[in-house]
């Protein structure tokens, strides 16, 4: 069994924007809301939170609970770490999403399935079948241990390729036994009493197949979870120094070189809280696509990142202007080599 290091408990001021079901769940619990302005100018309803548990917010996003986190800070390099472990939460909330869509979407099209839909018309399974999750989880609640053999079953196979694999390191290989273990939990209760119903019967395998070859895929997509943490890390750094370089500009009128406020610690905190003082904060949020009825923005990840609300408007005229541009005939390599040498800014942020 896959083991983890992952911390309980993450600190970083949180902004959690809260979907319809997210917040009926809250006001029911008698907690509440907060209204934000965000950077981008719109007032939404929320939570805030200093500390929290990665599990709690993961599984939040897991039930469409959560529509946008939002992080407010001066300065990124202090909580570097808890960053990108937020943002691999992201990415992977939103991978256990979509590989869950695409295994309903797999099972009940399997011949299994559909021959039982034909036998059994009043007991249709499939999209437009309705059943509460509180109805199937106490369904499959006496069910552990044929959930348990299902589970071993259908990651038995991946285990084996995992372990097999020369290339990976021990410690690669214990992260990816829980990542699979991760996905297959992951699935909602209405997948699981499909899989159930059909186990043992001739056309399980179709399915169990199915399923292998969905986490085999979904494994190989996670890989852009660690591209992306470092991706945000290095552009929430690069904004951070820009603000870092304009404050200094004002607060010391040319008495030291721009470059000692990121490296003299002294220097640098003076800075910081001046900022904060300031309220002239980085902003990074991620806005996460809608569950089964935002047709069309099912599984998506926005991440959006930028200096100060007044911006937000100009920051994103900007964006959509270039997402009308030609970019075919440009990889991002090519944009970054054509950069001028030496202008604030253009390093790899």
């Amino acid at each position: 069994m896959a083991s983890t290091g992952k911390k309980l408990v993450m600190s970083l001021p949180l902004k959690l924007i809260l979907t319809q079901d997210g917040a009926s769940y809250f006001i029911r619990q008698n907690k509440k809301l907060l209204k934000f302005r965000l950077a981008d100018n719109v007032e939404e309803y929320g939570v805030s939170l200093d500390k929290f548990s990665p599990g709690s917010i993961q599984r939040m996003i897991l039930i469409d609970y959560i529509s946008k986190i939002e992080i407010s800070m001066p300065e990124f390099v202090s909580s570097r770490q808890e960053i990108m472990d937020m943002s691999k939460l992201t990415v992977f909330s939103m991978l256990y999403r979509q590989f869950d869509r695409q295994v309903f979407k797999d099972i009940i099209s399997t011949e299994v399935v559909r021959k039982h839909n034909r036998i059994n018309p009043s007991e249709l399974l499939d999209e437009r079948t309705k059943m509460s999750d509180a109805t199937l989880r106490s369904a499959l609640m006496h069910k552990e241990s044929l959930i348990a053999e299902a589970q071993k079953q259908i990651l038995k196979p991946v285990y084996d390729r995992i372990a097999g694999n020369d290339s990976l390191q021990p410690e690669e290989k214990n992260v990816m036994l829980l990542m699979a273990e991760k996905f297959i939990i992951n699935l909602r209760p209405f997948s699981w009493f499909i899989i159930l119903k059909f186990f043992r019967s001739d056309g399980a395998e179709e399915m169990l197949t199915l399923i292998r070859s969905s986490l085999m895929e979904f494994m190989e997509k996670s890989k852009v979870a660690e591209y992306i943490a470092l991706m945000v890390m290095e552009l929430a750094i690069n904004s951070e120094n820009t603000n870092l370089r304009k404050e200094a500009r004002k607060m010391f009128k040319g008495v030291m070189d721009e470059s000692s406020v990121i490296y003299d610690p002294e220097i640098r905190q003076k800075v910081i809280a001046e900022l904060r003082r300031k309220n002239e904060l980085v902003f990074i949020s991620w806005k996460f696509g809608g569950g089964s009825t935002s047709i069309g923005a099912q599984g998506r990840l926005q991440i959006t990142l930028y200096n100060k609300s007044d911006e937000f408007l100009e920051v994103k005229e900007s964006i959509e202007g270039k997402k009308a541009a030609n970019l075919k005939k440009k990889g991002l390599i090519d944009f970054y080599r054509e950069m001028p040498e030496g202008e604030e800014g253009t390093d790899l942020g």
